[in-house]
């Protein structure tokens, strides 16, 4: 596998991508190429579709205005995927865009808005969810695509999951107040793991209840300190990464 390249422009195309494949750019991803990047004819970029790899791919112009990629060379295969779910109440827009970027970047591979009694936010825009997903992607080297799914009541989509998924409850109640001792007693894994961070007015009881009804339910302190949403759903995905997750 070739050394990652963080000098390398990196952009997410429609695949499937294989080596001779050439690729038409749509619009905003030639002005960006040629405009933005200033690239020229025959320059080189990374290309990834979230299900074959990483290619080398060559700027070919076509007509006045259009660009091609024509993929030449397998960089870095595609990872096995991980089972990383994020749910969180919505936050306005700044602040959810960082959280989007930042759980990207922490290896969630699905993004799970759920409503609340105390949610602040009322709408999430789907679309720049998922444009936020792919430029933190594009960003920072990851391969794997995160899924965003649309917004869910907080009850059907904990009834949505499988018995077998352990639940991570942030809750600044919880029993045990290092996260890591906590964390550790969840092993062995097999249906993967969903984060679940709340509004910033918390939960209201009748929800902490059915949170504590799933069967693999397991509370989490993030520490002495009340975090921002934003700021606990990194600080959660991280020691959870470092406990049970890919850190290790």
């Amino acid at each position: 596998m070739a050394a990652y390249d963080f000098r390398a422009i990196r952009l997410r195309v429609e695949g499937p991508l294989a080596q001779g494949v050439t690729i038409g750019c749509d619009r905003d991803q030639a002005n960006y190429l040629l405009n933005v990047m200033r690239l020229g004819d025959g320059e080189s970029i990374a290309v990834f579709d979230g299900a074959h790899g990483e290619w080398r791919a060559r700027l070919a112009r076509s007509g006045k205005k259009g660009l091609d990629l024509m993929v030449e060379e397998l960089l870095r295969p595609q990872p096995a995927a991980g089972d990383l779910a994020l749910m969180f109440a919505p936050l306005k827009h700044a602040r959810l865009d960082y959280m989007v970027q930042k759980a990207v970047e922490m290896g969630v591979t699905r993004l799970q808005p759920v409503m609340t009694r105390r949610t602040q936010a009322q709408r999430v825009n789907l679309d720049r969810m998922r444009a936020n997903a792919v430029e933190a992607a594009e960003q920072c080297g990851v391969l794997t695509l995160t899924a965003c799914d649309e917004t869910a009541s907080l009850p059907d989509a904990l009834a949505a999951l499988p018995k077998d998924r352990l639940l991570v409850f942030c809750d600044e109640d919880a029993a045990v107040a290092n996260p890591a001792e906590a964390l550790a007693t969840a092993r062995p894994l097999s249906g993967g793991i969903t984060v679940l961070i709340g509004p910033e007015g918390g939960f209201a009881p009748e929800e902490r209840s059915l949170v504590a009804r799933h069967p693999r339910a397991l509370a989490v302190s993030l520490g002495p300190r009340i975090l921002r949403a934003d700021t606990a759903a990194v600080a959660a995905l991280a020691v959870v990464q470092a406990v049970l997750g890919d850190w290790r």
